[in-house]
């Protein structure tokens, strides 16, 4: 079937609104990572991508809407980057792979900006329930992988059945996300490291006891 040359523009009109819109919300994410929410202002974004006011409201209703859609951004690249690694979690020398990953990551800005949905949490969870509710289910999904993760674990006998892969995730999370606070603070990675190097090792305690010779 032939496209009609209406139909063409329109497709090409919506192709462009797609990339104006990215290249808004791509510049809104990288002024929040650097400067927080509440000093990036409207005026901030349209001179970082050279749009104009009409231009970011053909896409975002207001700021908080645009600061939601961050946060939707910032959730999938996270989740689909903790998915590729967790799912493939077969041994306990994987959660130090997983650690060794976000260290090393984090290392490459000194820990400045902290966890790309942590330092959202602090800003705005006590003062935006929309943006506190969003992000709470991107931490309670965070957990989840994890707890699937120590499932598997526990599944194929590196754990003890009467671990607390719930409780162990939970420890995770929340070891991880002290470390990125204290390495921010300091603009050093080691007690991101220290952290969670804590935490692996109380999933560790409860790794079934091998006998010797065993393979």
């Amino acid at each position: 079937m032939t496209q009609s040359s209406g139909e063409g523009q329109r497709s090409r009109v919506t192709a462009r609104g797609a990339a104006t819109r990215e290249r808004i919300l791509a510049a809104a994410d990288q002024l929040i990572l650097e400067q927080g929410v509440s000093a990036t202002s409207l005026a901030d974004i349209r001179a970082a991508t050279g749009t104009s006011k009409s231009q970011i409201y053909q896409h975002f209703a207001s700021k908080d809407d645009l600061v939601g859609a961050v946060i939707d951004r910032r959730g999938t690249f996270v989740m689909e980057d903790q998915g590729r690694r967790l799912r493939r979690l077969t041994s306990l020398r994987g959660l130090d792979l997983w650690r060794d990953a976000l260290v090393e990551r984090n290392a490459v800005r000194n820990g400045a900006y902290g966890c790309p949905l942590g330092s959202l949490a602090n800003e705005l969870a006590d003062s935006d329930e929309r943006a506190r509710a969003d992000l709470d289910a991107l931490f309670t999904a965070w957990e989840d992988l994890l707890a699937e993760g120590l499932q598997t674990l526990r599944a194929n006998g590196t754990l003890r059945p009467d671990a607390d892969v719930r409780a162990l995730a939970t420890g995770l999370l929340a070891a991880l996300q002290g470390g990125y606070l204290l390495a921010q603070t300091r603009r050093d990675v080691e007690p991101m490291r220290v952290a969670l190097d804590l935490a692996i090792a109380q999933v560790r305690a409860f790794a079934v006891a091998r006998e010797p010779g065993a393979g």
